[in-house]
């Protein structure tokens, strides 16, 4: 490839030429773009991976600009569709289409108009995740190589071994959706780890992607990155915003006193495990009710499920926390609709899908004053905190006072027509390095980069010694008819978990 060639390709602005020989470039509202939209997990799994890039695939496609879309999701063996969704188990690829369309049919108002397609995976026991197998390059044709989106383009590439993302597709773009390093940080060694992970995830991001979208302020740097909030939220919490809204103006119309109509206190919601803000939620809560009067005491109902739910719920039992846990709940069900506020304490979230759709509900919010909250600070509705005292005056005034009706523009702010409008303007590739010599030392940075993982990938050996997994280098030939053997994690994997804090 002559070196020309390579600097336009690394700086992901190639484009065809005109009729003058002039290469104009283009941008991503241009008509007949094709977008393929690549995840680390799918539904049933109710999981922001899963849930976020369906709904990004599906607005992407609606708008009116010709666009074709495509969204590459994992497909987990049975053996492994039994521990991540034992409630539904699929025989072939075709079936689980069906599931995630029915899904998506009773949350958005339009038919969606996207391909889905799959890439063979694995769920990993020790990382709680999955992890692809073989290269998923492979499963876009050439023809159809132009806008890759990839959601969490760390995991994706951690293991990646074949064809360089940002070599196949004209532009590449990564969307970071987890704080990995909050999550190593946590576990035994975490020092060690999250300096090691800090490393691995710039070098293959830098190694793949032309652009990085940073959700908040709460990863990591990554070489050509920008942060932006591009997730929306499902209509029905919208509809339900405009609702308590409309259903305020009508009782202050006719001269009665202000209410927000909520009938209930405060709630949290999410995957009961550790590090997803409940040693945090237990902390809060147990400082706030030994400082708080009688009348002022704080009780909450807890919905969700997860590795931790039995330890979680006896700690808060032993703590003689008035925190009532439920099980699995959807948020956008009748169960959530009464309460008055949410409560989300967590400091490991990148950017929380419940606290936007608590927000647009209506709802008050109390949330940490943290990078992963920024985008929700300007809402009229949110509270925020940095010490316990903060915290406890938060408590008070969701307790004793209405949350305002939330705004048409700030309800706008939330759907996913407007956090599309933000993908699109946020993934537009940067302009190039303004002198040759910047232009060459970054491309030779990437490609050095991208040569070394490569190297490294290669080996089955390296691959397990690191957490790949075996058997995870080459894809397999039917999805339907594989049968993997059973996972095996790496050095770098969690092997028990931490001692958790009793008093």
């Amino acid at each position: 490839m002559r070196l020309d060639r390579l600097l336009r390709r690394g700086a992901g602005r190639e484009s065809p030429s005109s009729s003058d020989g002039v290469t104009a470039p283009r941008t991503l509202r241009d008509p007949g773009r094709h977008f393929t939209i690549v995840t680390t997990a799918s539904l049933p799994w109710m999981t922001g991976t899963s849930v976020n890039p369906l709904l990004r695939a599906a607005y992407l496609a609606h708008r009116d600009d010709g666009c074709r879309v495509t969204l590459v999701v994992p497909w987990l063996a049975p053996c492994d569709q039994k521990l991540v969704h034992p409630n539904a188990i699929f025989e072939d690829p075709e079936q689980q289409i069906q599931h995630i369309r029915g899904w998506l049919a009773g949350r958005v108002g339009f038919e969606p108009t996207f391909a889905i397609h799959f890439y063979p995976g694995r769920y990993a026991i020790d990382k709680g995740s999955i992890v692809p197998v073989g290269d998923i390059t492979a499963c876009v044709p050439a023809e159809h190589a132009d806008v890759a989106v990839l959601e969490e383009p760390e995991h994706l590439t951690w293991f990646h071994h074949g064809t360089r993302w940002s070599a196949k597709f004209t532009h590449v773009v990564g969307v970071i959706h987890t704080n990995y390093l909050e999550y190593a940080r946590r576990e035994k060694n975490g020092a060690r780890k999250e300096a090691v992970l800090r490393g691995v995830n710039a070098t293959v991001a830098r190694a793949h992607c032309h652009k990085i979208i940073k959700l908040s302020n709460a990863v990591q740097d990554f070489a050509r990155s920008i942060t932006v909030n591009v997730h929306g939220v499902s209509p029905h919490f919208v509809e339900v915003g405009g609702e308590v809204a409309r259903a305020a103006e009508d009782r202050a119309g006719r001269g009665e006193a202000s209410s927000s109509g909520f009938t209930k206190g405060g709630y949290f919601i999410g995957k009961v495990v550790w590090a997803k803000g409940y040693l945090e939620l237990l902390e809060r809560v147990k400082e706030y009710n030994d400082a708080a009067a009688p009348a002022d005491q704080l009780t909450m109902d807890v919905f969700g499920n997860g590795d931790d739910f039995q330890e979680v719920r006896q700690a808060a039992q032993r703590k003689g926390l008035a925190l009532f846990f439920h099980g699995r709940a959807d948020h956008a069900s009748e169960v959530s609709r009464e309460y008055k506020f949410f409560i989300n304490p967590s400091l490991s979230d990148v950017l929380a899908t419940t606290t936007a759709e608590a927000l647009a509900m209506g709802k008050f919010v109390v949330c940490a004053r943290h990078p992963s909250n920024e985008f929700f600070s300007s809402f009229a509705n949110c509270r925020t905190y940095s010490t316990p005292d903060e915290f406890a005056a938060c408590v008070r005034e969701v307790l004793h006072s209405e949350p305002e009706p939330i705004s048409p523009e700030h309800l706008h702010r939330l759907t996913w027509q407007a956090a599309t409008e933000r993908f699109l303007d946020a993934a537009e590739p940067d302009l190039p390095p303004p002198t040759v010599r910047r232009k060459v030392i970054d491309t030779m940075s990437d490609w050095i980069a991208a040569g070394c993982h490569n190297f490294l990938t290669a080996s089955e050996a390296m691959r397990c010694l690191v957490g790949g997994g075996a058997g995870t280098l080459l894809s397999p030939d039917d999805l339907a008819e594989w049968q993997p053997d059973e996972w095996s994690g790496g050095v770098m994997d969690r092997k028990e978990e931490e001692e958790r804090k009793e008093g």
